[in-house]
């Protein structure tokens, strides 16, 4: 994940955490070869819809995709839209690049790397949604300028989305929790939460899958799980 300052978004450049972990299999190598540099955005320039896809679609962005479960699903649910995920893990890229051509998803970009890299370009009010599932919690208080829940990067994300876009965010982590309702009640005048009682927060809305991921979480380490649905006003 990238570390975080409070307040100028343009600041945060730099990735913590690993960038890989089991050598690729031959097959997955070979995705990350050929297929990725097919899909990747470009390497410089505005990143919109047009740049992507040649055509105004709406424009989701997922932070930090892990395996890519997630977005496959919303690609395959929104074949009309067009999806951009950023991951700096190398094997979650390989393993989203699998999603990618076992289920012909045409609306799928990926990049390897920096997500705020990527974000910082998109032009302000273009994006439709903004996926932040499960990011890396940092536990430790002296490492909470790494989380990607804080004021910089959300300010990033208000700027990006357009008014009436959504910002979905989950975690199993209730450290992290409480750090990022803590964040964004300071971005009341850009957010409102999309919220209906306890059960909002406790059952995961239509169209957000359970990834391997969460379904751990859940099963092996007995966490809870907690859904926020952010609009921008």
């Amino acid at each position: 994940m990238t570390a975080h300052k409070e307040g100028d978004p343009t600041t945060l450049n730099r990735l913590y955490g690993r960038s890989q972990g089991k050598p690729l299999r031959k097959g997955q190598a070979e995705l990350v070869d050929t297929l990725l540099p097919q899909i990747a955005p470009p390497p410089e320039g505005p990143v919109t819809s047009r740049t992507l896809f040649g055509d105004d679609r709406p424009l989701h962005f997922e932070i930090g995709f892990g395996g890519g479960e997630h977005l496959a699903y919303r690609a395959d649910l929104l074949p009309d839209y067009g999806f951009l995920g950023a991951e700096p893990f190398v094997n979650g890229v390989a393993q989203a690049l699998t999603h990618v051509r076992d289920g012909n998803l045409a609306n799928v970009r990926i990049h390897h790397g920096d997500a705020l890299e990527v974000l910082r370009r998109v032009p302000d009010g273009s994006l439709t949604m903004v996926y932040l599932l499960h990011p890396d919690p940092w536990p430790k208080a002296r490492h909470a300028k790494r989380r990607m829940m804080n004021d910089g990067p959300v300010r990033m994300i208000a700027d990006k989305l357009k008014p009436g876009g959504e910002f979905r965010f989950g975690t199993d982590h209730d450290v992290y929790l409480r750090h990022a309702l803590m964040v964004m009640r300071r971005f009341t005048d850009a957010f409102e939460w999309v919220v209906e009682g306890q059960a909002s927060w406790q059952n995961r809305p239509s169209g957000w899958p359970e990834t391997r991921y969460e379904h751990k979480a859940r099963t092996v380490f007995g966490h809870e799980v907690w859904y926020f649905r952010f609009r921008r006003r």
